[in-house]
C-alpha cells in the first residue's frame, strides 16, 4: 500500500526504493506513469496509443520497467528524460524488427492489401511504408540528438562546421571518442562536466593536445551518440574508428 508520505517523495527516490526491492513503490510507478508511457509511445508511432489494445504500449511499459532498474543518478540526468529515451528506443527496435505492417497505419494513402492483388504492388507498398517509417524515426532521433547537444552547449549547425574534413582525421576523432566512452573514469567526467578531460585524455590516446582541442566538439558529439541509444546515428559509426 502506498502511503501519502511515499507519494510525496521525489521521483528519483521512489525509483531507488523500487530498485531496492520495494514492490509497492515499483507497482505504483508502473501504474501511475502509464499515461506518460502512452505519450512516449504515441510520439514514436505518430498515432493514438490504446494501453489496452496496442502491442506498442506493452513494449513501452516493459521499457519503462527496464528504465527503473537501469537508472543511475550518476549518469547526470533525471529519471523521466532517461525513461523516455529508453521507451522510445525500445519501441523503435520493435517497429524495425517487426515484419508485419502495423494495422493501425495505412500502408499508403491510395493502396492497401485488399485493393492490390498484385504481389509486386504489395511488396513495393510495404517497402515504401517502411521507408517512410524510418524517415519519421530518424527525424525523431535527430531531434533528441539536438537536445543532448544543447546540454553540452553544442548545436547541429556548429557540429557540421567543425567536423574533420579528412577521413583519417575523422576516424581518429571517432576512435578517441570510443576510448573516452569506454574508460569509466573519463566517461563519468564528461557526463558530469559536459567537457573533455583534455589532460587525462592525452595519456590514453596517441593524439596531440592541440588536435584534441581542435576536434573537441566533434569528439563530444560522437561521445553523446555512443552514450545514448541512438540506433540510426550509431549505424553511421559501425566499422569506423574500430
Amino acid at each position: 500500500m502506498i502511503t501519502k508520505s511515499i507519494k510525496e517523495k521525489p521521483l528519483e527516490q521512489m525509483v531507488i526504493s523500487a530498485q531496492n526491492g520495494d514492490t509497492s513503490v515499483h507497482n505504483y510507478l508502473l501504474k501511475t506513469y502509464q499515461p506518460f508511457i502512452a505519450k512516449c509511445v504515441s510520439e514514436v508511432c505518430k498515432r493514438y496509443i490504446n494501453p489496452k489494445h496496442d502491442d506498442e504500449f506493452s513494449i513501452g511499459l516493459s521499457a519503462f520497467n527496464e528504465a527503473i532498474f537501469s537508472y543511475s543518478r550518476e549518469k547526470g540526468s533525471s529519471f523521466l528524460p532517461f525513461a523516455k529515451l529508453v521507451i522510445k528506443r525500445k519501441v523503435i527496435d520493435y517497429i524495425r524488427s517487426n515484419q508485419k505492417v502495423i494495422k493501425a497505419v495505412s500502408l499508403d494513402e491510395n493502396y492497401d492489401d485488399v485493393q492490390m492483388e498484385n504481389p509486386t504492388e504489395i511488396r513495393v507498398a510495404k517497402e515504401k511504408y517502411q521507408e517512410n517509417q524510418n524517415t519519421v524515426l530518424l527525424r525523431e532521433e535527430i531531434a533528441e540528438f539536438k537536445e543532448k547537444l544543447s546540454e553540452y552547449k553544442l548545436s547541429l549547425t556548429e557540429l557540421t562546421e567543425v567536423s574533420p574534413k579528412h577521413k583519417d582525421a575523422r576516424e581518429s576523432a571517432i576512435q578517441t571518442a570510443r576510448v573516452l566512452y569506454e574508460d569509466e573514469e573519463l566517461r563519468q567526467y564528461v557526463l558530469e562536466k559536459k567537457k573533455l578531460p583534455i589532460k587525462n585524455l592525452t595519456k590514453k590516446v596517441e593524439v596531440s593536445k592541440k588536435t584534441l582541442e581542435r576536434n573537441r566538439k566533434f569528439i563530444l558529439a560522437i561521445f553523446i551518440v555512443l552514450s545514448e541509444e541512438f540506433i540510426y546515428l550509431k549505424d553511421y559509426l559501425k566499422g569506423v574508428g574500430q
